[in-house]
């Protein structure tokens, strides 16, 4: 199956977060599912921590790496013209 894990989502699955119901946990770690992360979710985090409504206890640059290493696969943004940003 494919996932697409919107922000909330994947900052309570990085952060293991008891808002993310277990079921959800679940199909995030089956082994069989795709999971996705949009880079407008990157733009959304970043955004919202430098506005300090997003207080992660590490750097954003290492929640990043974090997202990266847990296999997800970061989908781009293309334009119109289908230029990747």
């Amino acid at each position: 199956m494919n996932l697409l894990l919107d922000t909330h989502a994947l900052i309570w699955y990085i952060s293991d977060n008891r808002k993310l119901p277990t079921k959800t946990r679940s199909l995030i770690e089956f082994p069989e599912n795709n999971c996705f992360v949009s880079l407008a979710t990157y733009w959304e985090m970043a955004i919202k921590n430098s506005l300090g409504r997003l207080d992660f206890k590490k750097p954003i640059g290492n929640i990043f790496e974090i997202i990266e290493e847990s296999g997800f696969e970061i989908l781009p943004i293309y334009n119109s013209t289908g230029q990747v940003y």
